[in-house]
């Protein structure tokens, strides 16, 4: 049986894990710093209240990774969710996407119309600001992405933010249902712990060190120090940044990180009906606020809201540049075989749920075959409808977080 190393206990990792399992012949080894799985995604609690840390509800345009993730950890489909925007200008909320509806709500409504008369197209784009005005035209795209995309990627020009899975098609503005999505498959897990037994379940057959830090890698003979010792194997999954692992081999890779701030009310429910986010494209510094409730169908007389902030913190964000990706492929680059990187840190892509699973199920798949012809499984085959519509362009506003 041949041994491989899984570095990194998120959603990610245990995916990685329950795959490995299923095609069997894999001794299976997962090393998590901190003192539980699920990263991100793992359940907390606070005033009575389940949360996560950013909202992780599953969305997908694929129902063969739904009904995978439904058969380990059942699943409630949300397709009321809706989104609001608020802009401070118009002292108005108005939903995202941006709907036709709201249009006739808005002061500037006769200059909106004009510029939708006269849009030219996305095709040419070259940055997300040319995309969105090519879409919608320059005031619509000033009220809802133009500050909050500054905001929530610190940057001082929209123009900088040019790598990201857009549609050639442009954004369409939203009819009919103000639910984000038609099509894709929005849902959450039912069970008060959230998605917590999923990565219980997906690691049953691999041997799971807690509260273990790697001290050192050597990539080039596979093998890692650890708990005073090296140990090596014939493979190496790795779900963190390639940075980490190739020792800053080539400079530290940036990402962007978020504070959360927990905040208890004493209503029910703080937001319309059908409304799970509030964005604010305004100079505030934070960008979402998420009323769990909605997700978790929690029962409370009190409701939780988390509210979310850019940070340079932490390291959740890989940032959406294309001198950055450049960057992250000088790793990718110089990794040697054996070495596979995966997730949203792993892949320096900013990636999903549900691109995570379909991006494990493939890494599984390759490696029974003889092995990857790249260290990033799916690598340069991103593209999902969902996020060609809504969550590239939007580049967080529709995101899970």
């Amino acid at each position: 049986m041949k041994s491989v190393l899984i570095v990194g206990g998120g959603f990610a990792g245990c995916a990685a894990a329950h795959q490995l399992s299923l095609i069997g012949g894999w001794d299976i080894t997962l090393v998590e710093k901190a003192p539980l799985l699920g990263g991100g995604v793992k359940t907390h609690w606070h005033g009575g209240h389940p949360f996560t840390y950013g909202p992780r509800h599953f969305l997908t345009p694929d129902e063969r990774l739904f009904d995978y993730l439904n058969k380990i950890v059942p699943m409630r489909k949300c397709p009321e969710h809706e989104f609001l925007t608020y802009v401070e200008p118009d002292q108005q909320f108005y939903n995202f996407p941006i709907h036709k509806d709201d249009i006739p709500r808005m002061p500037d409504r006769e200059q909106i119309e004009i510029e939708l008369s006269q849009v030219t197209g996305a095709i040419n784009a070259r940055n997300l600001e040319e995309y969105w005005i090519g879409s919608v035209g320059q005031s619509l795209y000033r009220k809802f992405v133009d500050g909050y995309t500054r905001k929530m990627w610190e940057v001082d020009d929209c123009k900088e933010i040019d790598d990201f899975a857009w549609s050639p098609k442009g954004v369409a503005l939203k009819e009919g249902t103000r639910a984000c999505w038609d099509e894709a498959i929005s849902a959450y897990p039912i069970a008060p712990n959230g998605y917590d037994d999923y990565f219980d379940i997906a690691t049953a057959d691999a041997n799971v060190l807690l509260g273990t830090t790697i001290e050192q890698f050597d990539l080039e003979n596979r093998r890692v120090f650890m708990k005073g010792d090296w140990h090596s194997y014939d493979l190496i999954v790795s779900t963190v940044s390639p940075d980490v692992i190739m020792d800053n081999a080539h400079g530290e890779l940036p990402f962007k990180g978020r504070d959360f701030l927990k905040i208890i009310l004493p209503v029910e429910f703080a937001f319309p009906e059908n409304v799970y986010f509030v964005y604010d494209t305004s100079n505030e510094i934070f960008t979402r606020m998420v009323e769990y409730k909605k997700f978790t169908r929690h029962k409370s007389d009190s409701t939780f809201i988390g509210l979310e902030i850019p940070s340079k913190s932490n390291r959740l964000y890989p940032v959406p540049i294309k001198k950055h990706i450049a960057h992250a492929e000088r790793y990718f680059a110089d990794m040697p075989e054996g070495i596979i990187s995966m997730g949203r840190a792993g892949s320096y892509k900013y990636i999903d749920i549900d691109d995570i699973i379909d991006q494990a199920m493939v890494m599984a798949e390759q490696v029974k075959a003889g092995g990857l012809d790249h260290p990033v499984p799916m690598h340069g085959d991103w593209l999902r409808s969902v996020r060609e519509e809504i969550e590239g362009p939007a580049l967080d506003m529709a995101a899970n977080g």
